[in-house]
């Protein structure tokens, strides 16, 4: 049987030769995942992963979006509700619904990358139908049940030299602390994100901001208090290894008011104001405070905006959020970022990752920005365009401004753990492919194609998130 992966996925006909040389170089350099959302719970406890099922489909959006959209009802692909009222919990059962609906992903990055999990990691080669579920479930799930199948063990295995998660402004980061005192050596930092404590739409915001003033002793219910909470929380995710904040903003606006409208902005928010310009420009003026703070105590600072979080109303109440109804929109930098990169955008020092989810922004916007503030970076393809597709675009659209340097490597920036070595394979195979044809058009020597694949795959995240 032929297995699921080709060695020569990715690499074009005319330059296939070149491009598995440079691969060669990088396929097995540690994998540096500096921004993700993997659960620091499994490093801490390190405890055996659930079912097949559980492990793979319940918490990844890629996979319940796509079913979703041909009429496979979330509950019955294990989702949970946020009301407790019930939902499919059979393993199996949820796995065979997949597995009937695995057509879907033909073409697809999902597809390429769960091949790749199940040759790679699991051993299999028999194609996923409705035929081979529950071989393929069982196998899955009695490796499960290895010692060399837990957290740390993957996490080895994987050649993995650092992680980074995610967690609230508010999280007491305990499972960080257990997995500092446990002794273990593999390294998983924290990363800040105060989304829940600087968005006035974020649910429950005044109480945050009450929880926020109790965990710091600040008095948050003053502007000075408020920047004071934020520095000290920053600085204890530090002690957890954070080099870097994340922000997840609708839109990339920024505000640099003066410290006095600052102040009186607050103030009304803080209050309740229900006027929707008031709460948009707060999240913009925290951009720019968060980006001076950053200036300050060196956490590398992302942004990722240009998402209509939880687009779906009903499903948002139903499930609640990360559920798959995220929806790129037009997303502007050049005018929406004018306010912060004026206060801090020429400091050689500060590091500022920009994403985007609007493609249209790459040559036009995001490119001549990168290519002349020295803040600012580029951030990889991200999200929908996490793909070889996306990846080249990034690639063809930044590089005549930006060049390479001015960008950042890759992160996977996933939930799905088991993934991470996919996502990464197919990083390093698509900028191979590219720097290839760079060789083969003369624009490149190919000694320099070696020493930028090694920069893509590993150097440029490591230098840019000061891992």
């Amino acid at each position: 049987m032929a297995a699921l992966t080709d060695p020569d996925l990715l690499f074009a006909p005319e330059t296939r030769s070149l491009a598995r040389d440079l691969y060669a170089g990088v396929k097995d350099l540690p994998i540096v995942s500096p921004h993700g959302h993997t659960d620091p719970r499994w490093y801490a406890l390190n405890e055996p992963f659930p079912d097949p099922a559980q492990l793979l489909i319940v918490p990844d959006h890629y996979i319940f979006r796509m079913l979703f959209s041909q009429g496979v009802r979330l509950e019955e692909l294990g989702v949970p509700t946020l009301d407790g009222s019930p939902v499919e919990t059979d393993g199996r059962a949820i796995w065979r619904r997949f597995a009937e609906h695995y057509y879907l992903f033909r073409g697809t990055p999902t597809r390429l990358w769960l091949d790749h999990v199940f040759e790679h990691l699991f051993g299999i080669e028999e194609p996923l139908t409705a035929t081979s579920a529950d071989r393929i479930y069982d196998t899955i799930a009695t490796l499960l049940q290895r010692d060399d199948y837990r957290p740390r063990a993957l996490f080895e295995r994987f050649n993995i030299e650092v992680i980074a998660t995610t967690e609230g402004a508010l999280d007491d980061l305990k499972w960080h602390r257990t997995i500092r005192d446990s002794g273990w050596n593999g390294r998983v930092v924290t990363a800040y994100r105060p989304d829940a404590v600087v968005d006035p739409d974020f649910e429950g915001f005044a109480s945050n901001l009450d929880r926020l003033g109790e965990i710091t002793g600040c008095n948050t219910g003053r502007w000075s208090g408020y920047l004071d909470a934020h520095r000290k929380r920053r600085a204890y995710f530090k002690e957890f290894g954070a080099t870097s904040s994340d922000h997840g903003h609708p839109t990339a606006e920024t505000a640099n008011l003066s410290d006095v409208a600052a102040e009186d902005l607050f103030n009304r928010i803080r209050s309740g104001s229900e006027d929707e310009r008031e709460r948009k420009l707060f999240r913009a003026q925290m951009l720019t405070e968060m980006a001076k703070m950053s200036r300050d105590d060196a956490l590398v600072m992302q942004i990722h905006p240009g998402s209509w979080r939880n687009h779906s109303p009903s499903v948002f109440q139903r499930f609640g959020r990360d559920k798959g109804f995220d929806i790129p929109t037009r997303t502007d930098y050049v005018t929406a970022l004018k306010p912060l990169l004026d206060c801090v955008g020429l400091e050689r020092d500060l590091t500022i990752i920009l994403f985007t989810l609007d493609e249209t922004s790459y040559a036009r916007e995001l490119a001549p920005l990168a290519g002349v503030y020295p803040a600012l970076k580029l951030g990889p393809a991200w999200w929908f365009h996490d793909s070889p597709e996306g990846m080249r675009r990034f690639r063809e659209m930044t590089t005549e401004t930006a060049g390479f340097y001015n960008t950042v490597g890759f992160n996977d920036d996933t939930r799905a753990f088991p993934s991470i070595p996919a996502r990464h394979d197919v990083a390093r195979r698509v900028d191979c492919a590219f720097l290839a044809r760079l060789v083969a058009e003369h624009r490149l020597r190919e000694e320099e194609a070696h020493e930028l694949a090694r920069e893509l795959a590993y150097s440029l995240a490591k230098k840019a998130y000061r891992l």
